[in-house]
């Protein structure tokens, strides 16, 4: 029998560019406030949010991970004709067919290549992040473009105060790139894994809303979350002192705080910098980590080189981490 031929494998993968994109309208606390039995002190004191972005009817899922992945590619100093996979992370499209990945590859100018859509809720981009890394490293694909878009305003019942008050809308993006040698790999092995028996804590209701068990859902990150993100470093080789950016999902700020406090525990450093971006941007699903950093980056909060450390939980209920070294 032949041996099959296998494509070239690169040493690893490293992010080349990031891209993130927000409805415009700006709904505050007050703004929820007029409508249900709440308030500005009360959203703070529990999720940390004072502020997030919701899309308008006519914005689509599509629309926002095309204009998130446009940047990316932008900043990775590449043209659409050199991206050769796209993955979209996402749990809100309307409808499960046709994917978002084709549709938002075509609107960018990215055709003939694979396109997929992963659903791990939160989790989204951790685990397109891992696959897309893995791809590179196999010489399966060159260039990744990965995408977490999410239109939640479509799934929420804006009356239960559960929820309409914690989860938003927006798209983030990363392009992945070969490592050429051992010495440039900057995406490590990803942890991840799924509670499964606690599947029934968030998901989709008879009438098609969002529905969770908060508390549920708090105390199994907090006391989960922060072991996955130690196992992730484990796998890469560092400590936590070595970790200049912690980047949690942004699902709730005391849920971020109390991860942070807990690699501290572990020997993360004093001037270790805390993504806080649900302060202004709320829960955006698989979105929340490459829109967080983004926006840090913006602000001028962290530098290219930086080692991140990203850890993604949610729906599922899915969980993975990885670190990654900023463009």
């Amino acid at each position: 029998m032949s041996s099959l031929r296998l494509a070239p494998a690169a040493a690893g993968a490293r992010l080349l560019g990031l891209g993130s994109v927000q409805p415009d309208t700006v709904v505050t606390n007050d703004d929820l406030a007029r409508r249900i039995d709440t308030n500005d002190q009360w959203i703070r004191d529990r999720v940390g949010i004072r502020s997030r972005r919701i899309a308008d009817e006519k914005t689509l899922l599509v629309d926002m991970a095309a204009d998130a992945g446009a940047l990316a590619v932008e900043d990775a100093g590449l043209t659409p004709a050199d991206i050769d996979t796209v993955i979209v992370a996402t749990c809100t499209m309307p409808n499960p067919i046709p994917n978002a990945a084709a549709q938002m590859a075509d609107r960018i100018g990215v055709n003939g290549i694979g396109a997929m859509d992963l659903n791990a809720a939160c989790a989204g981009f951790c685990y397109g992040t891992g696959v897309a890394a893995d791809m590179i490293r196999s010489g399966t694909a060159r260039h990744v473009l990965v995408v977490g878009s999410e239109k939640l305003s479509d799934w929420l019942d804006m009356d239960d105060r559960s929820v309409c008050i914690i989860f938003a809308d927006g798209a983030g993006a990363a392009v992945l790139g070969p490592a050429e040698t051992p010495e440039d790999v900057g995406v490590g092995p990803v942890a991840w894994g799924a509670a499964g028996d606690l599947v029934s804590t968030i998901g989709i209701d008879e009438k098609n809303y969002l529905r969770q068990e908060g508390q549920a859902v708090f105390r199994w990150a907090t006391t989960k979350i922060a072991p996955i993100a130690m196992e992730a470093l484990d796998k890469a080789g560092l400590t936590p002192a070595d970790v200049d950016v912690l980047v949690p999902h942004q699902a709730n700020l005391r849920i971020v705080e109390a991860i942070a406090k807990k690699l501290r525990s572990q020997g993360a450093r004093d001037d270790l910098v805390v993504a806080d971006d649900i302060v202004h941007s709320g829960n955006t699903s698989s979105a929340s980590i490459p829109m967080a950093i983004d926006h840090m980056r913006g602000a001028g909060r962290v530098r290219s080189g930086d080692v991140a450390l990203i850890v993604g939980f949610g729906a599922g209920l899915s969980y993975g981490g990885q670190v990654v070294v900023l463009p």
